[in-house]
């Protein structure tokens, strides 16, 4: 029984090495990766990741006056977490007025030194005038002095009559030289109580405008909605500690989350392909059971250095179709661009092609032998390529490399080929 197990056994070795040994080809091409060219539809797609945000929005504001005060720049302080959903008149931030207060003590003090000068210059107008009108007094009663004088000089000697004329005269000449002069005095004292008063004025207007700014420091909601961090030139969110420019004071905004939009960034190399009006499919990260479609609605004509890349890149948006409640602003979004559609035609892998000069060419099994075939291709996708000439649907194609390609046949377009 040992020895006829052991003959089984040896009879079993051998034939395996021989079927190894003589049935070579059989054994390489069953290693080998085949694939033959698949008839259907073919997408030319471009991938890029994206971020929701709302279409329209409302902006919420911080000081608008700011810059009249000769404030530029104002820290945030403390701001409500992005996504709270406020209503109309509740807290969003307060931001830092320490510069500003030092601006109203000092507008204070301006309106104190105003309100002091027009109080000294109304007095200073009061007295002046009072003593002129006690001049005025004065003379006409000394005209009065004067008249009498000449009336009882009329029985005097002519020397005498023409002296009391010419006092009275006198008397009667400055009478009315005060009179102009006081007249002058008003018009002098009211100049220069509107001069003061217009001053007093402007302080307690830029007063009033430094105190309202104040008060503009902390902002509420202008209305029902959520609360979405601003987004700076670098694409960085808003927070505390941040600072608000005079020249465009949004804090944050209120999105309105009817229509949202995915923004996304197309790097230079395919952003040729990218027209305004493309369809998208559009995958939530947070939820990848959900699909939706957009539509490219806008596309940059600049490029621009995203943080962290080094390759310029166009900034891509599209508008979503779908209306959903669970949308939110800043989740990310996967968007697939549909830059060209065939209905019908034939595609194989990326993998397959080689290029060789001006030709692309590809292995073809068939039988036992191994060709190289030339094949005249259309449009390019991520994964596949049209195949417009030169391979059928029962053709069998090598995926995988093949070493020394020169060794095997080229077959050209405009060959017959006999096999």
């Amino acid at each position: 029984m040992n020895k006829r197990r052991a003959t089984w056994i040896g009879v079993i070795a051998v034939a395996v090495i021989l079927a190894a040994f003589f049935i070579p080809g059989e054994t390489a091409e069953s290693e080998e990766l085949i694939v033959s060219p698949r008839r259907g539809p073919f997408e030319v797609t471009v991938t890029a990741t994206g971020e929701l945000k709302a279409k329209n929005s409302v902006s919420i504001y911080g000081p608008t006056g700011a810059r009249m005060a000769r404030i530029f720049e104002m820290k945030i302080l403390r701001l409500v977490p992005e996504g709270t959903v406020v209503t109309k008149g509740d807290f969003v931030a307060e931001l830092d007025k320490s510069e500003l207060t030092g601006r109203v003590q000092d507008a204070q003090t301006s309106v104190q030194k105003a309100e002091s000068q027009y109080t000294q210059t109304k007095l200073d107008t009061s007295l002046t005038l009072r003593k002129s009108r006690d001049e005025l007094i004065n003379l006409g009663y000394g005209m009065e002095e004067a008249k009498l004088k000449r009336d009882q000089a009329k029985f005097e000697p002519p020397s005498v009559q023409r002296q009391a004329e010419i006092d009275y005269e006198k008397a009667e000449r400055a009478l009315e030289q005060k009179r102009e002069s006081y007249k002058t005095e008003i018009q002098q004292g009211e100049a220069k109580m509107q001069e003061v008063e217009a001053e007093l004025s402007q302080e307690r207007r830029q007063l009033d405008q430094l105190m309202e700014v104040a008060s503009s420091f902390t902002i509420d909601a202008p209305e029902n909605g959520m609360v979405i961090y601003k987004r700076d030139w670098r694409g960085q969110k808003l927070t505390t500690g941040g600072t608000v420019n005079a020249w465009d004071p949004v804090v944050a905004t209120h999105p309105y989350l009817s229509v949202m939009n995915s923004v996304t960034y197309v790097n230079e190399v395919d952003i040729q392909k990218i027209k305004v009006g493309q369809p998208v499919k559009v995958g939530l990260d947070a939820d990848a059971d959900k699909e939706l479609t957009g539509t490219v609605t806008s596309v940059a004509n600049i490029g621009e250095q995203r943080p962290n890349s080094d390759a310029k890149v166009f900034e891509v948006e599209i508008e979503i179709a779908e209306s959903d409640s669970t949308l939110r602003p800043s989740m990310t979004t996967s968007n697939t661009i549909v830059v060209a559609q065939v209905e019908d035609a034939l595609s194989i892998p990326l993998e397959c092609i080689h290029p060789s000069d001006s030709l692309s060419y590809v292995f073809v099994r068939r039988g036992g032998k191994t060709i190289r075939k030339e094949v005249r291709l259309g449009l390019f996708g991520e994964d596949e390529a049209i195949v417009e000439a030169g391979l059928t649907e029962k053709d069998r194609i090598l995926l995988s490399a093949v070493d020394e390609p020169e060794q095997f046949r080229l077959v050209r377009l405009d060959e017959v080929d006999a096999e």
